[in-house]
């Protein structure tokens, strides 16, 4: 049975119980979207549900994004629950890196199972349902816009990622669908949070950034926002980094430029 129909919006977000997810479903909820939260946590998708049952209805699916029936199973959902789609936000994803002589088949076919087949086949999914004035952001990565040392597959399978949203804008963008892909650097979350203020990545992050404060989560939802929002309505195939500058600038700190090298 189909959903009863409403004007309020509908979005779709996959890796939706933490991190950027999370902050990618509030954001939405706050703006006046019905949300289906796809995650591999049934306990925290149903804490998440719980905090936002006041905002906003949300329908969660706990399940991998890469298992064959995942895409089927949650935009039947949306149309079961809302009968309408309005937003796929293709956010879960591996983040494996080694240098390519040291990534063996295994590692290489689940990050592109998780990163690159699913948000494919999400949205090819999503676009049996979706209307005019739809929209499927995919979040990335500025390591699929610039090499990172030991990325390997991980920077291959970003790169690929915004080939994918390219190809959908110009295929669906005359039919009123839109695409684009947010490509944040390295944002403070569970995942990043052990290496955050060690000296290497400080070197390689926070010195090379030519901005006064790190990105948040805030940051990547907020963006979001904008570009399913009417505001941001005529930017299709894009892909925004969301790194303070890092990605586009020869950026050193003074400390970096200041500072002796001690001899090896």
């Amino acid at each position: 049975m189909v959903g009863q129909a409403s004007d309020k919006p509908v979005a779709l977000v996959t890796g939706a119980s933490a991190g950027i997810g999370d902050a990618i479903v509030r954001r939405l909820a706050r703006g006046g979207y019905r949300i289906v939260a796809v995650a591999r946590g049934q306990d925290r998708l149903a804490q998440l549900a719980h905090e936002l049952g006041s905002v906003t209805a949300v329908e969660i699916l706990a399940t991998d994004v890469a298992a064959d029936d995942a895409p089927q199973r949650a935009v039947g959902l949306a149309m079961k629950a809302f009968g309408r789609l309005d937003c796929l936000v293709n956010n879960a994803g591996s983040g494996r890196w080694a240098p390519p002589r040291e990534t063996d088949d295994a590692m290489m076919n689940e990050v592109i199972d998780i990163s690159l087949k699913a948000p494919f086949r999400f949205s090819r999914e999503a676009l049996g349902v979706m209307k005019p004035g739809s929209s499927i952001i995919t979040i990335g990565s500025v390591y699929g816009l610039v090499g990172g040392l030991n990325g390997g597959i991980y920077c291959a399978v970003k790169a690929g990622l915004i080939g994918m949203t390219q190809a959908l804008a110009v295929q669906y963008g005359a039919g009123g669908i839109r695409a684009n892909l947010v490509a944040p650097g390295v944002i403070k979350t569970d995942m990043t949070r052990d290496y955050w203020d060690s000296e290497g990545f400080r070197r390689t992050n926070h010195e090379m950034t030519p901005f006064n404060r790190e990105g948040t989560v805030a940051d990547v939802a907020n963006t979001v926002y904008f570009l399913v929002s009417e505001e941001g309505s005529y930017i299709n195939g894009q892909t925004i980094a969301l790194d303070g500058g890092w990605s586009t600038t020869k950026f050193l700190s003074l400390e970096a430029l200041t500072c002796k090298r001690v001899p090896a």
